[in-house]
Order: C-alpha cells, then structure tokens, then sequence
C-alpha cells in the first residue's frame, strides 16, 4: 500500500500550503470544464487555515464551485468550534466569496431533523465530490471517523446506505455529523493535510497493518487508491 501512495512532502506549512491551493484549483478547473460544476468537500481544524488563505486568492470560476464540509460538531454557528466559521472566515473571501457553501449541520434542529436536513443538502449538491480535503488526529481518526465510535463501520463504508451519519466519540464533547464513506471514498480526488512530527507518526503507524476501526485513516488509505494524495509537512 505504502509503495501505491502519492505523496508531495514540504519543508513546513508556510511552504505546503500554496502548492495545495494550487494542486486544488486545478482539479476544480478540470471539473468545471467538464460539467459546468465543481464539489470541494473541506474539513475543519487549525491545520487547513494557510491553506484556505492561499485557495481563496485562486483565480477560477468560483460562482461554478460548491463547498461544504466533511464533518461538523453539533453547535451553533457562531460557536468557536463550529467547521462553518471556519470556512466563512478563512476560505470563503478574496475570489472564494463567490462560491456556494452548504453548511452541514444546524445545531437548531433535533437530531433526527438535522440529519434528515443535512441529508437533502448534500444530495443536491453536485456529487461525486471533485475534491474531497481531509485531515487525521493524533489517534487516526479523520473526519469525524473516530475510533471506538458507535456506528463506525457503517460511516467508514463506501457503499454505506446514507450520505450523512451521526457520530458520537467517546471522548468527543459534541455529537457530530460526518459524511459517510459513500462520499468522501467515491472522490474523484482525495488530498490528505499533515503536519507535525506528531502526524507524520502517526500516519506512519495507519500505514501498518491493524483494523481501520482502531485507525481509521486507514480506510481512505486503503480504499482511495490512486485518487489519494497526501500533502505533508514536517512542521507546522
């Protein structure tokens, strides 16, 4: 598997970060050209900001581009933790503010709503996702896939039922939605973000053998083929 892995490895993020905006724009380009449309799925967290900095002052056609989110935590918008501030504040300005962003949770709504809700947004949006963005904790969990999780299985699978499942992690302090393995693993192109000494272990250790539920990284590392790349940075 280790052997089949695309891989672009920069100094530190100052220097990864332009190269991923650019590798980014292009494959929406492409998608625009083909069919008129582009999907960018994105996830949150701190890692992703210079990113997000550099792919907003990227010249395409934004107003053909649909952006929306990997994961979310069940909080209000407004909330500091919440991926859609993120998104609005770093990578929705320059030329991205033309872009269209669907939110995918809305913390105002009971569970049940909310992930009937964010289910209908995301099958309007223009799938399979061009290109789907992703980053990994400490403890190999991306999205909101995360290890020991109740209904791992189903949202890790790329021929899960739903595009958007419930997660509850053990040591989460939200429940969150994810989007299932039925959209992230179908991606015309996956780009996984690491930064950090840390990150480089511990993606080190999913490339080994083991479960995907004890690593879940180890799902798109093993089911998105030739469609994955991975971005990383020996520091942050």
């Amino acid at each position: 598997m280790a052997n089949d892995l695309q891989r672009r490895d920069f100094a530190d993020g100052e220097a990864l970060a332009p190269s991923f905006a650019a590798w980014t724009a292009e494959r929406l380009r492409a998608a625009i050209a083909e069919r008129g449309a582009a999907l960018l799925v994105v996830s949150g967290g701190k890692t992703p900001e210079r990113f997000f900095a550099a792919l907003s002052a990227e010249a395409l056609d934004w107003t053909r581009v649909a952006v929306t989110l990997a994961d979310e935590r069940r909080v209000p918008d407004l909330s500091p933790r919440s991926n859609a501030r993120l998104v609005r504040a770093a990578l929705l300005r320059n030329r991205a503010t033309a872009a269209a962003f669907t939110p995918l949770a809305d913390a105002r709504l009971a569970p049940d709503q909310e992930l009937a809700a964010a289910s209908a947004r995301l099958a309007s949006l223009p799938l399979p996702a061009d290109v789907v963005v992703l980053g990994m904790g400490d403890d190999g969990h991306t999205a909101s896939w995360f290890p020991g999780a109740q209904g791992l299985r189903e949202a890790m699978d790329p021929g899960a039922r739903n595009l958007v499942a419930p997660i509850e992690a053990p040591d989460a302090p939200e429940p969150r939605l994810t989007l299932t393995g039925r959209v992230i693993l179908r991606a015309r192109a996956i780009a996984l973000l690491i930064e950090g000494e840390d990150k480089l272990a511990t993606l080190a250790e999913a490339l080994a053998d083991g479960p995907a539920e004890a690593m879940p990284i180890r799902a798109v590392l093993r089911g998105a083929c030739d469609r994955l790349t991975i971005f990383a940075a020996g520091s942050a």
